[in-house]
């Protein structure tokens, strides 16, 4: 399986489409055992949710995100979990464990983006 964490400077960012970057977590067992971090190739409407897609990954993990780019996931199989806050690496492991669960926070007003999970 393949997690990916919207993320900047190690943490988890409040709005996936502006993080920094992705770190993708290549899991085996519900143990982590390869990571990398690849840059945000840009916010575009639809676009990342298709770019996450192609590279194989199943699981996006985020602060906030727009209703857009869940309904795209959610059409991809991909799960969705929003609300995360904290280090990339312990979010991940704390999906793995069963203990992150989505708060469903969707952001509305891409203008606020700096306000998504409030």
């Amino acid at each position: 399986m393949k997690i990916a964490v919207a993320s900047g400077n190690g943490m988890v960012t409040e709005h996936f489409g502006y993080c920094e970057g992705f770190s993708i977590f290549e899991t085996e067992n519900n143990q982590i055992i390869k990571s990398e971090s690849i840059p945000n190739p840009g916010h575009k409407p639809g676009f990342l949710p298709n770019f996450l897609n192609d590279m194989g990954v199943n699981v996006i993990i985020s602060g906030g995100m727009g209703g857009g780019a869940v309904t795209i996931f959610n059409e991809k199989g991909i799960e969705v979990i929003t609300g995360a806050k904290g280090n990339v690496e312990a979010a991940a492991n704390s999906y793995l464990q069963g203990s992150l669960k989505s708060t469903g926070s969707i952001c509305h007003e891409h203008k606020h983006h700096d306000e998504c999970g409030n």
